[in-house]
């Protein structure tokens, strides 16, 4: 998790209105409004008005997250914080025969020590189990996996 302050908020406001707006490239996204969050970080955002907690930090959430407080003046105090998410990426697509590949998608963390082994694939490709031993495979989302595990063999052709 990390904390992003909002240093634009003073105590001293009374009934302030506070946004907060994350941008990356020319993508701008208001995720904080009217006491409110955005359905996308509702689960993993955490406010308080002198700062937010974001939770399940991956690459994706690079980028600069700006904090307006507006007062009842119609004053607007504005800070700004870039956050660099670091970490290795993965960037794994082995072929494994003539008529595809098992990708691994690019993941959030640090990459895998991992042993593999290729079953032959000879009537189609395989898939990746999301964890080791779990199969059928399920969408692989955030940091790498770490255990050492084999591609299952791939089904028959028909």
């Amino acid at each position: 998790a990390v904390d992003i302050p909002c240093a634009a908020f003073r105590s001293s406001a009374a009934n302030p209105r506070i946004e907060w707006k994350f941008q990356r490239g020319n993508s701008l996204l208001l995720f904080y409004y009217d006491k409110q969050l955005t359905e996308s970080y509702r689960s993993r955002v955490q406010f308080s008005p002198t700062s937010i907690r974001l939770s399940a930090v991956s690459r994706a959430d690079s980028g600069r997250y700006i904090c307006e407080v507006v007062g009842e003046g119609g004053d607007i105090a504005r800070s700004e914080v870039t956050l660099i998410v670091q970490g290795k990426r993965c960037p794994w697509a082995l072929p494994l025969c003539p008529l595809g590949t098992a990708p691994l998608p690019p993941g959030h963390g640090p990459c895998p020590s991992a042993h593999w082994a290729l079953s032959p694939c000879p009537h189609g490709t395989a898939s990746v189990p999301l964890h080791p031993g779990h199969f059928p495979p399920a969408p692989w989302h955030g940091p790498c996996p770490s255990a050492p595990w084999a591609l299952p063999p791939c089904p028959m052709a028909q």
